[in-house]
């Protein structure tokens, strides 16, 4: 399970119908938009929870880090460490070794959305424009991928987590490096000054939200 949500029974139910166990509980970041369900489902579960190894939270988890590859039989999420929208955020490269080793998928968390990228302004302590310039980095690695992986982020349109999102939950890399806003700017300063431009007022749930998430 990747960044899941509070009720925790809809997964449960799932796994039991298709007689599969839940083994890896896997967070791109810590969450600002909604509490998580990652510490309920591992106790329901017995499974791990797996963070970058950066992640600042005060509870048990298993670190990960770049280029880490984590194999579920035939399934292989390789790490990539792709911070900005905050400094722990991880996007997972799918692959399926049944029908080869390139990757086929990836899951961008709040990194990279279908039309738009994450904020980078949740921290608070005035770390925007390193997370801005880092958020830069991690766009640029994501342009590296081929054109026909599909991306799948954390949050469509409606979401607080980023500007100009698209209603459609899902995007390629081929569509995104045509046609985000953010893809087509390639300098790094232009990068930042539109990471910051615009950007909605936070929920003041924001806050409260990402101190259960850490388990203060």
């Amino acid at each position: 399970m990747v960044d899941p949500q509070l009720e925790i029974e809809p997964y449960l139910e799932a796994a039991a119908q298709k007689k599969l166990a839940i083994t890896h509980i896997i967070e791109t970041h810590v969450q600002a938009d909604h509490v998580s369900g990652a510490r309920a489902l591992a106790r329901a579960t017995g499974a791990p929870i797996h963070l970058h190894e950066s992640a600042g939270v005060e509870f048990p988890f298993r670190p990960v880090r770049d280029g880490q590859e984590l194999v579920l039989g035939n399934v292989v999420l390789r790490v990539w460490h792709t911070p900005g929208h905050t400094p722990e955020s991880i996007s997972l490269v799918v692959a399926d070794r049944t029908r080869g080793a390139a990757p086929w998928f990836i899951l961008t968390g709040d990194t990279l959305f279908a039309g738009s990228v994450g904020r980078p302004d949740l921290s608070g302590d005035g770390a925007e424009t390193v997370l801005s310039e880092q958020l830069y980095e991690s766009v640029e690695r994501l342009r590296t991928l081929p054109d026909h992986v599909e991306v799948y982020p954390a949050h469509f349109s409606g979401a607080a987590c980023g500007k100009g999102l698209s209603g459609k939950p899902m995007s390629t890399i081929g569509f995104e490096r045509l046609f985000n806003p953010a893809l087509q700017i390639r300098s790094k300063h232009e990068f930042v000054r539109f990471a910051l431009d615009g950007l909605p007022p936070q929920p003041e749930s924001f806050v409260a939200n990402r101190r259960k998430n850490r388990g203060e």
